[in-house]
């Protein structure tokens, strides 16, 4: 080889990082890449290998985490219990309290009624229809006793009431047009009944006459007669007709 050729084959393997060799197959010369070490940057990079000991460690669980679920599923469910359990109580307590006052008010207010009901029953029907005759039957001739006779079945607010209608009213038109009226109870019935109160319902004929019509009209109604038992003796306490 030349000198020449020789310089620039130089020259060009220096220019050129790269290994040469001969291949052995076909003897011709070869370059190879220059194989890089490894810097300062590779050195900072670490690959770790774990073991399946390592990933065994984390894996396993503690048996008291393990029960934790278990133990927080029972007081849930225990809460429950205790927060369901006093419902049914209280209404069971209400229902007792209540049937004591249901058998409070038999024994005091419906069963002495209902002992004496006949007799209460007939007592009332005679007090409610004997008073309406009273307050319904009056004559010019006779209106003092007819009114005295009236109040003596009457008793409260109505009695008051009664005794102020009368003279203002009934009195002064009984004497201008000669009024008469008298009434007969048709059908009574008992509504309510209590040891100390009642009402009946009664249906009344009422037969009126004047100066200017001699001949009677009758007028039927029925009225609602609530009666109260004062000293033994069921008195009139409110009259509304129907």
């Amino acid at each position: 080889m030349s000198d020449d050729a020789r310089r620039f084959d130089t020259a060009e393997t220096a220019d050129t990082p790269e290994t040469a060799g001969i291949d052995p197959l076909t003897g011709v010369k070869v370059s190879h890449p220059p194989v890089e070490e490894a810097g300062a940057d590779a050195d900072d990079q670490t690959v770790v290998f774990y073991s399946d000991a390592d990933f065994a460690d984390d894996v396993e669980e503690d048996p008291d985490s393990a029960a934790e679920p278990a133990r927080n599923w029972r007081r849930d469910l225990w809460r429950k219990k205790i927060n369901v359990r006093p419902i049914p109580l209280i209404l069971v307590v209400l229902l007792l309290i209540s049937s004591g006052v249901a058998a409070w008010l038999y024994v005091s207010q419906y069963r002495p009624a209902k002992q004496t009901d006949p007799d209460v029953e007939r007592a009332a029907v005679t007090a409610a229809s004997d008073g309406t005759v009273a307050l319904l039957s009056y004559s010019p001739d006779s209106l003092d006793k007819d009114f005295a006779n009236a109040k003596s079945h009457l008793a409260g607010d109505f009695l008051s009431y009664y005794e102020q209608f009368t003279q203002q009213t009934v009195a002064p038109a009984a004497k201008q047009k000669s009024l008469k009226t008298s009434a007969h109870v048709m059908r009574a019935a008992v509504s309510e009944l209590r040891a100390n109160s009642a009402v009946v319902l009664l249906f009344v004929d009422q037969s009126t006459t004047s100066k200017d019509n001699p001949e009677p009209s009758v007028a039927a109604s029925s009225v609602l007669v609530d009666l109260s038992l004062i000293d033994g003796k069921w008195l009139i306490t409110k009259f509304t007709p129907l």
